[in-house]
This record gives structure tokens, C-alpha cells and sequence, in this order.
């Protein structure tokens, strides 16, 4: 009897396509058509249609359009950071608040301990309409600096306004004061320009001229260090200090330079009684070349041979009392 192959009535199928197998059924179709194009590729896509519009119109420019590709394009000023200032410390916010400091929030630390320039600051600034933001000490830490004493509360204030010196001379003038007024010659530390602002204010001076370089300006650190004081003095910023300088003599002011190797003695000043700009150096350097010789006398501090020097802000404050002693002895 002839063996059978296969069931009976069973036909096998060539196939044209892929071999039978479970590696090779239905490659294609897994594989799909690709991914889609993006639509500027797509010439029927309206955004196809633009982009190929635009390609021929740089054609038509030629020459032209190269030569406008290749120039540089201008470029985009970088956005300005916040200069904002904080002002920290109790007696420093109360006094920038009731000297109307134009601020922007006050930072009150959670669960601080009141006392009333607490209380007389949030008073102030809910008089005023600025907000209260109570935050964490932390929070307090990292916007005044690690090496901020804020006492928990701190004050945010937009960039100092400086006046032109002849402004702040005019209005000694106009209310009819002799001019004593203090200006800062290569004084980069704030604390050191807290404390000639703070002198000014206890020993009748008027206001004090910082330089545009080379010296610090009004800060934070200065606004604390001058406990207050900055709220009252107001501060002058020269382009050029010693064109400023001569501009005051113009007026009919004294320039004093305030150095240690001065070769006049600051007790007894003849020059103290009358209208009066003092010019205080760094610690370091002292004044400048070009300030000392601008200068109508350069005096100098006795001290001990002990020690080197004394800094801006001590200096000034020996000079300024000085100088008021003799111009109250004069009246």
C-alpha cells in the first residue's frame, strides 16, 4: 500500500514574499513607512509652501542676500540685573523708613522678638504701602549675605540717587550754612564710608562726595554702618573727583587733604572756620597724586610712632570733631 504524505486534500502554497519563519513574517509591516516628516518638508503642508517661497525669493536676491547673510547681526544687550539694595538692621530700616527711602518689601524673620523699632518699621511700612514678607531666617541669611548682623529685619531699597556736587553745594548755600563737606579719595571699603557718613551727621557736616571709580558707593554695608545716617547726609557721585574739587574752589571752598604724610597739623586748622571740603584717602595709598595737588593744604593727624595709620572712617571722624570744636569756638 503506497504511504500517504500529508492530510488528503492539502495543497502547499509557494509564497513569493519572505520565507516562512518566525524571524521573516511580517518584516515590513513592523517596520512601518519611517518617521513622519516635519512639515516645512512636506511640500503640500501649508508651512512647506512658506518655506519653499522663501527659498526662492533669497534666489531672486542673489548676490545681495549673501552679503546681508554675512553681516553680523547686532547683538542683544544683556538684561540688567537687580541692583536693589538691603538695608539691615533695626535702627537702619527704622531710620531709612522715617526718612521716606523709597523701598520695595520689608523682611521680617518669623517669630521674631518685638521691640518698638520692630513695631515703629512695620508701622512705617504699612503707613507707606510697602508689603510685609515674613520669611525664614534663612531666607533672610541668603538675601543680606552670610556675613550680614540683620537682626531679622531687612529692608529692600532700589539703587541709590546720587546728587551732581554742585547740587549738593547749592543746597548748603541756599539754606544759608557754611559748607563743610567731606569727600572720599580712593575709599573701596562700605564700612569704612558708613562711618565718615555717620561722623558727618554727628559733627554738623552737610554731605559727602564719592568718586564714580575706584571708590565704593553707597551699599548696603554703608547704609548699616552708618547706623541710620544715610537716611539724613546726602551723598554726591563726580565723574571726575578732581575736576569736582576744583569746581568747589571756583565757589570760594577750602580743599583740605587729609593724609598722614600731610606737612600741616590738624589741631588749630586756620582754614576749619571757613567754607570747607575735606578729603579723606584710603588707609593704604592715601590721596592720589592729582587730588594732593588740587588740595589747598594737607594736614595731618598726630598719632603715636606705635602706630601706622588710622583708617578713612576713624580719621574722619578726628578731623570733622576737629573742626567742629573750632568753628564752635569761632561763633
Amino acid at each position: 500500500m503506497a504511504e500517504r504524505k500529508g492530510r488528503p486534500g492539502a495543497v502547499r502554497k509557494t509564497s513569493k514574499g519572505p520565507k516562512v519563519g518566525s524571524g521573516g513574517q511580517g518584516r515590513r509591516s513592523l517596520e512601518g513607512k519611517g518617521p513622519t516628516p516635519r512639515a516645512e518638508d512636506r511640500t503640500y503642508h501649508p508651512a512647506g509652501k512658506r518655506k519653499a517661497a522663501a527659498e526662492r525669493a533669497a534666489a531672486k536676491a542673489g548676490t545681495r542676500g549673501q552679503q546681508a547673510s554675512a553681516a553680523p547681526r547686532p547683538q542683544r544687550r544683556p538684561k540688567s540685573s537687580d541692583e536693589s539694595e538691603v538695608v539691615t538692621g533695626r535702627n537702619s530700616v527704622v531710620e531709612a523708613l522715617r526718612a521716606k527711602v523709597p523701598a520695595t518689601a520689608l523682611y521680617i524673620a518669623v517669630r521674631l522678638e518685638m521691640d518698638d523699632r520692630v513695631r515703629e518699621a512695620i508701622a512705617l511700612a504699612g503707613h507707606r504701602g510697602i508689603p510685609l514678607l515674613e520669611v525664614t531666617r534663612p531666607e533672610i541669611d541668603r538675601l543680606t549675605g552670610d556675613d550680614a548682623v540683620h537682626q531679622g529685619i531687612a529692608l529692600k531699597v532700589p539703587p541709590y540717587e546720587y546728587l551732581h556736587p554742585m547740587e549738593l553745594l547749592e543746597a548748603v548755600e541756599d539754606r544759608g550754612e557754611v559748607p563743610l563737606l567731606v569727600a572720599v579719595d580712593g575709599v573701596t571699603d562700605p564700612r569704612n564710608l558708613g562711618a565718615v557718613i555717620r561722623s558727618i551727621a554727628a559733627f554738623g557736616g552737610q554731605g559727602v562726595i564719592v568718586p564714580q571709580r575706584r571708590s565704593v558707593g553707597l551699599t548696603a554695608s554703608a547704609w548699616k554702618t552708618s547706623a541710620g545716617a544715610a537716611a539724613r547726609i546726602p551723598v554726591a557721585m563726580a565723574t571726575n573727583l578732581t575736576q569736582a574739587l576744583k569746581a568747589y574752589k571756583e565757589r570760594g571752598l577750602f580743599v583740605v587733604g587729609l593724609d598722614a604724610g600731610g606737612d600741616t597739623p590738624l589741631p588749630g586748622l586756620e582754614l576749619a572756620t571757613g567754607p570747607l571740603v575735606l578729603v579723606v584717602g584710603s588707609e593704604g595709598k592715601g590721596l592720589s597724586r592729582l587730588v594732593t595737588e588740587t588740595c589747598d593744604a594737607v594736614v595731618s593727624i598726630p598719632i603715636t610712632d606705635t602706630t601706622e595709620s588710622l583708617n578713612a572712617g576713624i580719621a574722619a571722624s578726628v578731623a570733622l570733631y576737629e573742626i567742629a570744636k573750632l568753628r564752635a569756638a569761632q561763633a
